[in-house]
């Protein structure tokens, strides 16, 4: 499948509230592309996963992440890699929609 346009990958919604729109698009076997659209001035609720890791690539907007108590500044193009049950949240500091895309083991328990 060859995801088109800009940058939407797809996907059913799995939560949506005043802070964000997450899909997940479940059509690989083993992997889970997830897509959130952060709203100016939210942030994401932040978790961990043990035993797990993900990649998180910035499509859209400017922010900053937290990756257990190291918080540092993201922007479109940026690609961030969390390590094995490392905490991680992201936050919309601007004034304009946060846009990224997560890579996670389709088998994760959220």
């Amino acid at each position: 499948m060859k995801i088109e346009g800009n940058f939407n990958v797809g996907g059913e919604i799995v939560k949506q509230d005043e802070r964000y729109v997450v899909q997940d698009n479940k059509l690989l076997k083993n992997l889970i592309l997830s897509s959130t659209r952060l709203n100016p001035g939210k942030e994401t609720t932040g978790h961990r996963h043990e035993g797990q890791e993900e990649v998180y690539m910035f499509m859209e907007g400017t922010g900053e992440m937290l990756l257990d108590e190291k918080r540092f500044a993201v922007k479109a193009g940026d690609i961030v890699l969390i390590e094995d049950g490392v905490f991680h949240r992201v936050y919309n500091t601007s004034d304009k929609e946060l846009y990224f895309v997560c890579v996670f083991d389709g088998q994760r328990r959220h």
